[in-house]
């Protein structure tokens, strides 16, 4: 149904930190299905350690802004929480609230392992990792307060028939949360014809039964922040 959540929650966050002329291939337009075959190639030629550290480098953290975020999420307390496409826990490990239940969700057993080693040093009884399938979002029907995915949504094909099961899984006044890169040239973030404008993303997820409460295009110089219920 996609193409892996490790490429969206790993790739373009690694995209993110380098510069677009590193990538000037030809892309999908725009609304188009995507062909992830150059992503998947990218991210097999890179060693799992330096992905890891892209990831996690002070540099990301200085354009993506983790606390304006996690603000926009809201209010975390009592929460059940689960971010698909994951990766190495980014905003996991930063949200300090014990009452919350998190689950990082990720289709790659590397990033799994990775998850789990990290909750288990850092001891968070409140994180989980999950290992999600292709063919699904990894969450059950009713249980999630909110579900995000940062730079995941353009990687997703079918995508109403995936936001309708999404939308199953969060509980009543559940609230969904799309972070994703504007479009545009930018120092950061994957070629242009990959990203899809905010726009088109709320007329896609109105398909699946979602409308759009909140907006936010200033706050992040390179992603939009989209919440639906």
């Amino acid at each position: 149904m996609f193409k892996s959540i490790a490429i969206a929650s790993s790739l373009i966050i690694l995209l993110g930190c380098q510069s677009n002329s590193e990538h000037n291939h030809a892309g999908p337009q725009e609304g188009h299905e995507h062909n992830h075959g150059h992503a998947n190639h990218h991210m097999n030629k890179t060693p799992f350690e330096d992905l890891v550290k892209s990831f996690e480098s002070p540099e990301r953290d200085e354009w993506q802004k983790p606390t304006e975020v996690l603000k926009f999420l809201g209010d975390l307390k009592n929460k059940t929480i689960i971010d698909i496409g994951a990766g190495t826990g980014y905003f996991e490990f930063k949200m300090n609230e014990p009452s919350a239940k998190i689950i990082a969700a990720d289709v790659d057993e590397r990033f799994i392992k990775y998850l789990n080693d990290r909750i288990s040093t850092e001891k968070k009884t409140n994180i989980s990792s999950r290992k999600a399938e292709y063919e699904k979002p990894p969450v059950e029907e009713k249980e999630a307060d909110i579900i995000f995915m940062v730079d995941v949504y353009h990687h997703i094909e079918n995508k109403q028939q995936y936001f309708e099961l999404v939308k199953k899984g969060l509980k009543t006044n559940g609230e969904m949360v799309i972070v994703d890169f504007k479009k545009g040239e930018f120092e950061h973030g994957p070629p242009n014809e990959m990203k899809i404008h905010q726009q088109l993303v709320i007329d896609e997820m109105k398909l699946a039964g979602f409308n759009l409460i909140t907006q936010d295009t200033t706050t992040l110089k390179y992603q939009y922040l989209l919440k639906f219920k």
